[in-house]
């Protein structure tokens, strides 16, 4: 089978490509990635070598690009390359829809053009909005409240006219928020591991009791193996943890496995339509087979180990790509 994977370079999608290399002796990868700041070749620089593993550097917004690798005979499409911060897409929203919305389009019509078995879809649980009891489904209505959010509903809009009008066979997904090694040091998690471990206080936003669902990478790129190989298409998965945790709660596992006090966390203002929880019910793809291997506690001793012992990997991001909206916000 040939996959190609695109922003394979970036958090997400290089635990993908490790995970399927390492499980398919047979499977081969292409990984087309634009390399914008969160796409880095260091994430793949393990496997850069194999012989099954080729990397291009394009964009998805190039139809061109696109339509030369496709043709080539690939399988199935797997959609990870995004804009995801929130907090830039407040500050830049036009980045997020040229790669959430016109990026995706380009990659449907590649599919559609050369008949691509199946086409994966990588979404978020933001496209549903904010929840305060219970979980969303895969039949919950798309209600984003931010720029990010909006940008991958859209997305995700484009995935299901596709599938319904020209049958492509689509099948997209919906995961709670993502933690572990590799992770580009502007996200909650990441950020907070590697400002503690360079004694800087970590900026939590509000009263820190908004609830969030959390996921370990490597849970995330077996749950999309699974949906590859047995998922049906035309539907949609939530991939889920079932673990939830308020962002104080998860400050506190930080603090206590990072050995800092108190003192190290400063309460910030709270960011425009930060919406309060989040939650996702994936029975579906439960049903199916998959449940997750690492719970938070445990995964989050595996990526606090990492980053400690990879700064090498992380403070040269952090130094140099932060603008100055970051580090006011950020490295206080």
């Amino acid at each position: 089978m040939n996959i190609l994977v695109t922003g394979g370079c970036g958090f997400m999608g290089s635990h993908f490509i490790r995970h399927i290399l390492a499980t398919y002796p047979e499977y081969s990868i292409f990984n087309l990635d634009a390399l914008t700041y969160c796409g880095n070749p260091e994430n793949v620089k393990d496997i850069q070598d194999q012989s099954r593993y080729q990397f291009i550097k394009g964009d998805i917004t190039n139809q061109d690009v696109v339509n030369a690798l496709v043709s080539r005979g690939i399988d199935v499409i797997v959609n990870y390359a995004a804009e995801t911060h929130v907090d830039r897409s407040i500050l830049d929203p036009k980045s997020f829809v040229m790669t959430d919305v016109i990026g995706t389009h380009t990659l449907l019509e590649a599919a559609k053009k050369y008949a691509v078995k199946k086409y994966i879809q990588i979404s978020t649980d933001e496209v549903f909005g904010a929840i305060t009891v219970g979980s969303f489904t895969e039949e919950s209505p798309f209600q984003p409240n931010s720029p990010y959010a909006a940008s991958k509903a859209s997305g995700d809009l484009l995935c299901r006219a596709y599938n319904k009008t020209y049958g492509v066979p689509v099948i997209a997904t919906h995961s709670v928020n993502c933690y572990g090694p590799y992770q580009y040091p502007e996200k909650f998690i990441s950020l907070f591991i590697t400002n503690l471990l360079e004694e800087k206080k970590v900026p939590l936003y509000g009263d820190g009791a908004q609830v969030r669902e959390w996921l370990y990478v490597t849970d995330h790129a077996r749950a999309i193996d699974h949906i590859i190989h047995h998922g049906t298409v035309g539907e949609r998965y939530g991939i889920g943890s079932g673990e939830e945790r308020s962002n104080r709660d998860v400050v506190d596992n930080m603090l206590v496995l990072l050995e800092k006090n108190e003192e190290m966390v400063q309460y910030v203002t709270d960011r425009p339509g930060h919406d309060r929880r989040y939650s996702i019910d994936s029975s579906k793809l439960r049903i199916l087979g998959w449940t997750p291997e690492y719970s938070f506690d445990e995964g989050m001793r595996k990526t606090v180990e990492w980053y400690r012992g990879h700064p090498e990997w992380w403070r040269p991001l952090k130094n140099a790509s932060f603008n100055e909206y970051y580090k006011k916000q950020y490295q206080q």
